[in-house]
């Protein structure tokens, strides 16, 4: 028997560099979309990679990304900056998000099994607990496992992985740090695992479009309290 080939020691670097680069990006992204980081300001590297606890490096290919995604621009001599979000481009994140997800919800709706339908009602109660204890990251990991599981139960893995790219843009840690979001989930997915029981595609799919209007209606109430708009 072959003995396993282990990665090259460069080439285990630039998987992590690869990492550390995507985990600054979501980070700034984040920021971005919810208003952390206004329009206008200067994503400095060396104060970002301090505040990061990183290198230079992983920030600045982090803002390469963020770039070819029109979230900042690069200006000669002076750096990247913050490119406006308008209310329309938060609206078209969602729509294209709800869009996608819909079109899987009607498929899952056809398509899950039982015991796919039972590993959902194990995970809505642990969302339920995460809820109890307030615990935002509990919340936020549960949540994806949830959607994680009903997704993939569509066999529609190109749509799937679509999707889980656009949900790049969802501020989840926004949302499970709001008391009555977590609890609204908990009610709205406890119907969900009831309606994909009685092959409700209907109902599958108005709860799952639901989902994301509660959630694009939650963020621009955000931005409009912080004044990003005006």
């Amino acid at each position: 028997m072959n003995a396993p080939v282990r990665p090259r020691l460069g080439a285990r670097r630039a998987v992590r560099r690869e990492q550390l680069s995507d985990e600054v990006a979501a980070r700034l992204r984040i920021d971005i979309i919810t208003g952390a980081l206004r329009p206008g300001t200067f994503v400095r590297l060396d104060e970002t990679a301090a505040q990061l606890g990183v290198s230079i490096t992983p920030v600045r290919e982090a803002l390469r990304t963020l770039r070819g995604e029109g979230l900042v621009a690069l200006e000669p001599h002076r750096g990247h900056v913050v490119v406006p979000l308008t209310r329309a481009d938060v609206e078209d994140i969602f729509w294209l998000q709800s869009t996608l997800a819909k079109e899987l919800a009607a498929t899952a709706a056809e398509r899950i099994t039982e015991a796919e339908i039972d590993e959902l009602e194990r995970l809505n109660g642990a969302l339920s607990e995460a809820v109890d204890g307030h615990d935002a990251d509990e919340i936020a990991a549960a949540e994806f496992a949830f959607h994680r599981v009903f997704n993939r139960s569509t066999r529609r893995i190109k749509l799937a992985w679509f999707l889980l790219h656009v949900a790049r843009y969802l501020p989840g840690q926004i949302y499970a740090g709001d008391p009555q979001w977590g609890v609204s989930a908990v009610a709205s997915h406890r119907e969900l695992i009831a309606a994909l029981r009685r092959r409700d595609v209907d109902t599958v799919v108005r709860l799952t479009g639901g989902e994301f209007s509660d959630g694009a209606q939650r963020l621009l109430a955000r931005l409009d309290e912080s004044g990003l708009w005006s």
